[in-house]
């Protein structure tokens, strides 16, 4: 499989994980439901994200990542049809949480792949551009579902997924070389092996990040509506064009590690900036409120982009459950970061929101941060 392929794929799986994300404000309209029960939408597919990857990357590990590949995307393109024709809210959520169960052993089969076939700076060259393109299915998959609900209809973006999902499935071919399996052993013996102190201090830097990230990315358009009486969905799609300075960012993530004494003080100045701009979205004035959401999303990108090649270098577990860990952590952080704050900013507001995201960013810092210190003691 060629490696522009597998970044197409990934491209295509993301627009599926992130289509709804700008459209919640019309499904809380049209279904007539409250923002974090829109907001739902996001978490019934990030809980089965947070809790399958670990299962898959252990079921990956004696099988080709390619296949699985191949089949989530098929079941993926066939959810897609219908969640587009879906008649009710809760068939939706429904929908959402199968996706959720799927998407994890495409991410799971993609990153295990990387693994498994790179080594060195050509696993970092190619784990940052695999992240590249999560970045550009993301920003694209909320832009596009934005603009297509605009201009046609919301259904429309889903029927253009499905049937790139299907060509993209089928046009995957398998391995030339097999994967070198390790040799079997018990789920316990592969989960005892992430045991590493440094490797759960950096997957609970990530829960950190990405609950901070979804948080925010799965309110911004009822922020945009109530601050600054933004209310258009394609204008709405067009504030996440801050989230494509992620992925300019994440392609200097090389040369950035290159300057650093080390990846971990990369990490730590780079949540200290991601701090830095929670505080600065506080602002009620909508160009300091846009400049500091393109700096959030750089810096979650770069956190991301590090953090990610850094896991598979300093773990010793299998790749697949290796990847499947670090993919766990992430998306547990979304699952509770897309529903708890939503609460928060139901009952009291903008600033409260962004407070916790603030004390949830500052725990992830903490975590860099020892575990940079203890590289430098040990």
């Amino acid at each position: 499989m060629r490696f522009t392929h597998l970044l197409i794929c990934s491209v295509f799986i993301f627009f599926v994980l992130y289509a709804p994300q700008p459209l919640l404000g019309l499904f809380a309209e049209q279904f007539s439901v409250l923002p974090a029960t829109a907001g739902s939408l996001m978490t019934a597919t990030m809980l089965p994200l947070a809790i399958a990857p670990l299962v898959y990357g252990l079921l990956l590990a004696n099988r080709e990542p390619l296949l699985i590949l191949k089949i989530a995307m098929l079941v993926l393109a066939l959810s897609c049809i219908l969640f587009a024709n879906a008649p009710s809210f809760e068939l939706l959520l429904l929908i959402r949480f199968l996706q959720g169960l799927t998407l994890p052993a495409a991410l799971t089969a993609m990153t295990s792949y990387i693994g498994t076939t790179y080594q060195a700076d050509l696993l970092q060259k190619n784990m940052t551009l695999y992240i590249g393109s999560t970045i550009v299915g993301g920003y694209f998959g909320r832009v596009l579902a934005a603009l297509f609900s605009d201009l046609f209809t919301w259904q429309s973006f889903y029927y253009l997924i499905a049937a790139g999902l299907l060509l993209l499935a089928l046009c995957i071919t398998k391995q030339r070389q097999p994967v070198s399996i390790t040799a079997p052993q018990s789920p316990l013996m592969y989960l005892k092996q992430l045991k590493d102190p440094l490797v759960l201090k950096l997957y609970g830097a990530i829960f950190c990040m990405f609950f901070c990230f979804a948080a925010l990315l799965n309110y911004l358009p009822f922020i945009l509506r109530d601050t600054f009486l933004i209310t258009n969905t394609r204008d709405i799609g067009l504030v996440y064009s801050g989230y494509l300075m992620g992925a300019l960012a994440s392609i200097a993530t090389p040369w950035l590690l290159k300057k650093a004494p080390s990846p971990w003080q990369l990490l730590t100045a780079v949540f200290v900036f991601y701090c830095g701009t929670i505080v600065l979205l506080m602002s009620q004035q909508l160009a300091l409120f846009l400049i500091a959401f393109t700096g959030f999303c750089a810096a979650m990108f770069v956190i991301h982009s590090s953090a990610a090649p850094l896991v598979n270098k300093i773990s010793s577990a299998p790749a697949s459950v290796t990847n499947g860990g670090y993919v766990s952590f992430y998306y547990s952080g979304g699952a509770l970061g897309s529903l708890l704050p939503g609460l928060v900013y139901q009952q009291h507001g903008q600033t409260a929101f962004l407070a916790t995201l603030l004390l949830v960013c500052s725990a992830g810092l903490i975590l860099v941060y020892l575990a940079g210190k203890k590289t430098t003691l040990g």
